[in-house]
């Protein structure tokens, strides 16, 4: 996989529809039946419909086409056909009755692409998205069966799945139950993460007749609304309803006469740090693993993290460092280089652990320390190789020396830790380290395994995680190391003096062969991948290889595997950034076969997702970044604005695109953002200047125009920025490259904006793109050390004495902060 491009299609805010009338509950009236057509023989509702194409549908007509008046931007009518019971044509325009189910689960059916023209979504994509929500439609009768049990589902429920509320709100609770159940066998009650337990009244304003009653498998049901009063404190809660336990209501999930579900009050805001919120940061952004010391095993690890996130905070008033997904890959060889195709997103990367630094190592005899010794050396005669990385001997060398290391007994302190770390992070570890056992033992990809080992709650799999015990244990062991030796790069880090400390990387998704894809696979959506549509940058748009969350799913189990994930990854951060944050507003589905830009938008509940990300945030002290690039539509920003999120600008795309097309005058940038000159998309500042981008996407074929056109919009782009950088007076006409790089960071820091980021390739001069998008094999993607401009690594230990770099600081930290700046010795 390649790294995301920004999405760049508009992104709309969705709305919130109330339907609300002074009917009291108990009136009678009509009901609405939703109760399923019969289906036809052979179509049985409990198979949902996987039966074999009815013949019959007809060949697309005259009017099956989209009439547009050719005005980018402006609304088109779609003419849609009439639904038959035949099979859909899938080259046709949806009918009605499949867009009304598609809306109905959050799917578009139409979008705007990056010119601003309205385009349909084809009846074929829409299939392959409703079936990976478990709605497979082939035909019209599918559709209407589709269609009844989705307006039936919100009936059979007795309390909604989840609420997510922001702090002072106040929330009305639909609650289901048999029409002719007397209220005052129902008590509901909002139970709070304190303890109380406050009785709920019923609401002012109840639904209509005709909205509040309904038909369901023969029974009549109506919804009664209830009243959570905006005074709940932030915080975890439950909705609890209880009713004697003769009364029927649908949907009943025992006998008890009660149920629970979660009541979530989240923080209005997300509060950032002090010294982001009264002042401005500064940090270095880079790649851990190309951060090479002379102690490193040939990739750089935590105990380099720790030495750049001390020296950077001392030497140059740096107040965090940000780095890519730590998240684990495959235990076993070959390891995806890509940070952001992990294995998991909830836990961490073992090849990023140092092995001399757990404590155990201090306690093993002569020989085993000189084994471990011996591999440490090997290791490091890599890390002045200026070739690719290699991952797979460095884990081969670690894992062998974690191993040894492991086998040593504990003290009954640190076992006691170790014991207590499992029991926090519960199932989702058993899981994992259960998966990377399996993967370890079976190989990738999964299915290379027996069928029985495929479902992770199945027999054959706990019986299996009894047989390798040990192996189980090891993975746990490997995770809590991790958890340690990140712990102690925070305590550095604070002790340094940074007020924010580490920036951890949320990636988009997961390895569709992944652990999360085998333990989360009831939440992930099946059958489809995540990507980006067509846009300027990527105009066959982009295919990521990645399931995304299923909607549904994760309201139906309260989003707990979404917040279990944030609670990791926060615990020792001082922010996270979120890769392509617009995926938690709605993402792009492309279904398997179908090329990326035959997909379609599907929308996720952002106020749940945000907010419940707010919440974690708040709890763990951090704040959040999230990367916003491209045409994103101005109530997105602000509602991420206003929830306290920080977007990101980079300093190539700030114009002004809907005027003259020139860079925005630096008092025009945003200040709620995190800024820097370029991205890990695009080569260091110094190779971008040279335009080794285009000569590296024309030597690999992705252009979309000739070279000469391509490199000359290119260069006048640059020139633009160029000659504001000279009338700012932040650079001399005929500046070379390492002024031009230091200017346009200086720029950087005339913004407004809270955060100024500074890549560490940037600082040393290299010139080598991190990741090429559009490519695989073509191009070493994330596999190259960090190197000067001539491709000479350069060790960590040389970085922090380099003139260059040392330069850049003074340079950023001065203009941040003059009045606080000391030279260094």
């Amino acid at each position: 996989m390649t790294e995301q491009r920004p999405d760049r299609q508009e992104s709309r805010e969705p709305g919130r529809t109330s339907h609300q009338a002074n009917v009291g509950p108990d009136d009678e009236g009509s009901f609405y039946d939703i109760s399923a057509p019969t289906p036809p023989a052979g179509i049985p509702l409990s198979e949902t419909w996987k039966t074999p194409i009815l013949p019959g549908s007809g060949e697309p007509g005259p009017d099956d086409t989209l009439d547009h008046d050719g005005d980018p931007g402006t609304p088109g009518e779609i003419r849609r056909p009439p639904l038959t019971d035949g099979n859909l044509d899938l080259d046709a325009p949806a009918p009605e009755e499949l867009v009304e189910l598609a809306a109905g689960l959050g799917v578009a059916t139409e979008f705007k692409d990056w010119k601003g023209k309205l385009v349909p979504v084809s009846t074929h994509t829409l299939c392959g998205v409703l079936a990976a929500l478990d709605m497979p439609v082939r035909t019209g009768v599918h559709v209407r069966a589709a269609l009844a049990e989705l307006n039936r589902r919100p009936w059979e429920k007795l309390l909604p799945d989840v609420t997510v509320v922001r702090q002072g709100d106040s929330a009305v609770i639909g609650v289901h139950i048999e029409a002719d159940m007397p209220l005052h066998r129902l008590d509901v009650r909002l139970e709070t993460e304190g303890g109380a337990s406050l009785k709920l009244p019923l609401a002012g304003d109840q639904p209509s007749l005709e909205e509040g009653r309904a038909t369901v498998g023969g029974r009549a049901v109506r919804r009664v609304n209830y009243m959570v009063l905006g005074d709940i404190p932030v915080g975890d809660h439950q909705l609890r309803a209880r009713y004697q336990p003769a009364a029927r209501h649908p949907g009943s999930e025992n006998q008890s006469g009660e149920i629970t579900r979660p009541f979530v009050v989240t923080p209005r805001r997300i509060d950032l740090a002090p010294s982001v919120s009264e002042s401005r940061a500064w940090g270095f952004m880079t790649q851990l693993y190309q951060v090479r010391s002379s102690r490193s095993w040939g990739l750089g690890d935590l105990g380099d993290l720790a030495e750049l996130t001390g020296w950077s905070a001392r030497a140059g008033g740096a107040d965090y460092v940000l780095v890519n997904p730590l998240h684990a890959a495959e235990p076993v060889s070959p390891m995806t280089p890509s940070p952001y195709l992990p294995t998991t997103r909830r836990f961490f990367n073992p090849v990023y652990l140092r092995v001399e630094d757990i404590p155990e190592v201090a306690y093993l005899a002569s020989t085993e320390r000189a084994i471990i010794e011996w591999q440490a050396e090997a290791m490091r005669a890599l890390n002045t190789d200026p070739k690719e990385l290699d991952r797979d001997a460095v884990w081969a060398a670690k894992s062998a020396s974690l191993q040894t290391v492991f086998e040593h007994p504990r003290s009954r302190e640190r076992q006691a830790q170790f014991e207590a770390y499992c029991l926090r992070e519960g199932q989702g570890l058993e899981d994992f380290a259960t998966w990377s056992a399996l993967a370890e033992r079976y190989g990738l990809p999964t299915s290379k395994w027996p069928e029985h080992f495929r479902d992770p709650r199945g027999e054959a799999v706990a019986q299996v995680r009894e047989e390798l015990a040990d192996r189980v244990e090891y993975f746990r062991w490997l995770q809590w190391c991790l958890d340690q030796q990140l712990a102690n790069v925070a305590a550095v880090a604070h002790d340094a003096g940074m007020s924010v400390g580490v920036v951890h990387d949320l990636a988009v998704g997961v390895h569709p062969d992944g652990a999360d894809a085998w333990a989360l696979a009831d939440v992930l959506a099946i059958g489809v991948t995540a990507g980006a549509p067509p846009d300027a940058f990527n105009q066959q748009g982009q295919d990521w290889s990645q399931p995304p969350w299923r909607p549904d799913r994760l309201a139906e189990l309260g989003y707990e595997p979404y917040r279990a994930m944030l609670r990791t990854l926060l615990r020792h951060a001082g922010a996270l950034r979120i890769d392509h944050i617009l995926g938690l507003f709605r993402f792009w589905w492309v279904p398997e076969g179908n090329s990326p830009a035959d997909g379609t938008y599907v929308k996720y509940d952002h106020e749940a997702m945000i907010g419940l990300l707010a919440l974690e945030a708040q709890r763990a002290g951090c704040f959040v970044i999230g990367e916003d690039l491209g045409n994103v539509e101005p109530s997105t920003r602000e509602y991420l604005k206003e929830r306290g999120v920080l977007g990101t600008s980079i300093l190539w795309f700030e114009r002004d695109y809907e005027g003259d097309g020139q860079p925005l005058a630096p008092q025009e940038w945003r200040d709620l953002c995190l800024a820097t000159v370029t991205t890990h998309d695009l080569p260091p500042t110094a190779g971008y200047l040279a335009g080794e981008h285009i000569e590296l996407r024309d030597r690999l074929g992705l252009l979309t125009r000739s070279y000469d056109e391509e490199a000359a919009v290119d260069a006048a782009e640059q020139r633009d920025v160029i000659d504001q950088l000279v009338r700012l007076g932040l650079l001399a006409p005929e500046a070379g490259e390492r002024e031009k790089v230091e200017a346009l960071h200086a720029f950087l820091a005339l913004t407004p904006a809270k955060l100024i980021g500074v890549q560490l390739a940037d600082a040393v001069g290299d010139r080598r793109t991190i990741n090429q998008p559009g490519t695989n094999d073509e191009y070493p993607n994330w596999r190259l050390p960090l190197a000067d401009g001539v491709g000479q690594p350069i060790l960590l230990d040389d970085l922090m004495d380099s003139a260059r770099v040392n330069s850049l600081v003074r340079i950023v930290d001065s203009r941040l902060h003059p009045n606080d700046w000391v030279e260094p010795e």
